[in-house]
């Protein structure tokens, strides 16, 4: 299964040679409710088929839902699945997701992915990791108000102290006992504090190399808040060998191995909602400050003019709407299709995906925190 975190948005913007089938589907993760996932799931792919017969003719689209039809007949994935799949399609190229958060069922045919649901859930300003840790081992949480997953070991690391150290066990009692002799055998230190001692150094050292891989393979290709959740005891030794930027201060004070995993997400989401309302409260009043010395707008026309131009810094996107059509890369130029065409691509994609290239911040805000009625917003480089 591919992670999200590390395809998006590099893999998934990237060039691809069209046609580009983009479905999405709400699932279930319980029995009875997940048995007609796979027959929705083959209706929408007969949508895409159809898709494919009215714009691309001349295609081999048997070829092109191969991998489609391989997976409907997936037993085993139909009976692990999430609370959303995204399925991306092109020749030479299929992406599978299981999101933890439901989608909108959707199916585009286009010259590009359909990307706006994905980057709903990559950019939205709720995301956050969870750093989970004890003296011997480690965990890393992605998720959101709605949901949290265990990531998978990061880098195909080690997750535990000894397997960090190149230490057994054995080993390191060995030389703890060793530490507490002197060349004739006498004791020089209490047994106890020399062990103790030696224990200390060696969470030193694996609390340093936890960071380090967190650092680079979550906290930097995401940017995302990390949130310690730890037994009070391990938190300032951590905490004085980080140098993980993202890290806040606030903190879970207990083993993530004692909570379930929706109880440690809602201990999370208490965490990070004041974080949350706060960054939202602070990108309004960015764009309101923006806007009126002319670095900002609303207007979708004139946003994307200034995208194409790489003039957009900032571009909040309001989640559940959508404008049928297509953006020209080049130009700008919004070509508007009828909404009785569901197969048509989404201007406010095209939008976000331009702004990303061009390396530009996208935030997908819900409605009600939108600071205006277009659907858009942006500030701009200059």
């Amino acid at each position: 299964m591919y992670s999200l975190t590390h395809d998006y948005p590099a893999v998934l913007l990237a060039e691809r040679e069209a046609p580009c089938l983009s479905l999405y589907q709400p699932t279930h993760r319980q029995h009875p409710d997940n048995a007609q996932d796979p027959l929705r799931f083959r209706n929408l792919v007969k949508q895409l088929a159809a898709s494919l017969r009215k714009q691309y003719p001349a295609r081999d689209i048997p070829a092109l839902l191969r991998p489609f039809d391989a997976l409907a007949e997936d037993r085993d994935f139909w009976n692990h699945a999430g609370d959303g799949l995204a399925v991306l399609g092109a020749p030479d190229f299929f992406r599978v997701y299981k999101l933890q958060r439901p989608v909108a069922e959707l199916t585009v045919v286009a010259d590009s992915f359909h990307a706006k649901p994905l980057m709903r859930i990559a950019q939205s300003a709720d995301r956050y990791q969870i750093l989970g840790l004890n003296r011997h081992a480690f965990k890393v949480f992605e998720g959101n108000r709605d949901a949290l997953v265990e990531l998978p070991p990061i880098g195909g690391m080690a997750q535990t102290a000894d397997e960090w150290l190149g230490k057994d066990g054995d080993a390191r009692e060995g030389a703890h006992r060793a530490y507490g002799q002197d060349g004739g055998g006498d004791v020089t230190r209490h047994g106890t504090d020399v062990k103790q001692d030696a224990e200390d150094r060696d969470t030193q050292q694996f609390f340093r190399a936890v960071d380090a891989a967190v650092l680079k393979h979550c906290s930097q290709p995401s940017g995302q808040p990390l949130i310690l959740a730890a037994l009070p005891q391990h938190h300032h030794l951590f905490r004085a060998v980080s140098t993980n930027r993202s890290l806040i201060a606030e903190a879970i004070d207990v083993d993530p191995d004692a909570l379930s995993l929706d109880a440690l997400r809602e201990r999370a989401w208490q965490v990070m909602q004041p974080h949350y309302l706060q960054r939202l409260a602070g990108l309004v009043e960015s764009f309101g400050a923006a806007a009126a010395k002319g670095r900002g707008t609303d207007g979708l026309r004139a946003i994307a003019e200034a995208a194409v131009g790489g003039r957009v810094e900032t571009l909040l996107i309001e989640a559940e709407r959508l404008f049928p059509g297509h953006i020209d890369p080049t130009s700008g130029a919004i070509t508007t299709a009828n909404l009785a065409h569901p197969d048509v691509d989404d201007v406010l994609d095209d939008l976000g995906e331009i702004v990303l290239r061009k390396s530009g911040e996208v935030i997908v805000v819900p409605a009600e925190r939108m600071p205006t009625n277009t659907g858009v917003a942006a500030i701009y480089r200059y």
